[in-house]
């Protein structure tokens, strides 16, 4: 691969990832549901997951999925009804949030958890399967062959681009969450907003997609 490629491809990542799409939306409510620590790991869980999708499409699985709409729904579906359970599961607990904040104690959910969560959202983003299976080829050289490993060295770009980006969404978002907690009239929105946030991202994925 030239340098000019990578450039390419990297200016590309920049453009998709900019635009807010199920990682910046889940981002942003985890960052007003748990808080600041907890919407960073989630953002590596996520780069996590993405750079998983990449070796799927460099090993041959996303051939299957652009050819496949089953397989394609499957991932699409997965997603969806996760991230519609954790919205609900924010729902449900935000008067713990109110509480918590209420008392000037972080709300907090294991590491372990936060980077789980993540990483399921990222793995399951049809919005990258599809950008990698559509644009990671066209950026190799073929005649140099190897062209899996040159596939897995441009896509490992994408996860740190998106890890950058995400983050500052999640730094943004976590800002927000501590301006409404100086409110007892703002502090049932936070725990409600992230639920309802992530619960309409996951019906728009599941209702949206491939048409063929």
């Amino acid at each position: 691969m030239s340098l000019g490629q990578v450039l390419a491809f990297t200016l590309l990542s920049v453009a998709v990832i900019a635009v807010p799409g199920p990682s910046v939306l889940f981002t942003v409510g985890r960052a007003l549901t748990v808080g600041r620590r907890q919407a960073l790991l989630s953002v590596l869980g996520n780069a996590l997951g993405a750079y998983v999708q990449a070796v799927a499409v460099a090993v041959g699985v996303g051939v299957v999925v652009e050819r496949s709409v089953a397989v394609f729904t499957v991932i699409k579906l997965v997603g969806a009804a996760y991230l519609v359970f954790l919205g609900v599961q924010a729902i449900r607990h935000r008067r713990k949030v109110t509480e918590a904040l209420s008392a000037g104690i972080p709300t907090v959910i294991p590491s372990r958890r936060a980077l789980r969560d993540g990483f399921v959202v990222g793995v399951t983003n049809p919005k990258v399967i599809v950008f990698f299976v559509v644009a990671l080829p066209q950026f190799t050289n073929p005649v140099a062959g190897n062209v899996p490993m040159q596939m897995l060295v441009l896509a490992a770009v994408f996860p740190v681009i998106a890890l950058v980006m995400d983050s500052m969404w999640a730094l943004l978002a976590s800002t927000a969450r501590t301006w409404f907690s100086r409110s007892p009239r703002r502090l049932e929105m936070v725990g409600g907003t992230g639920g309802l946030m992530m619960i309409g991202l996951g019906a728009t994925i599941a209702v949206t997609g491939r048409k063929d």
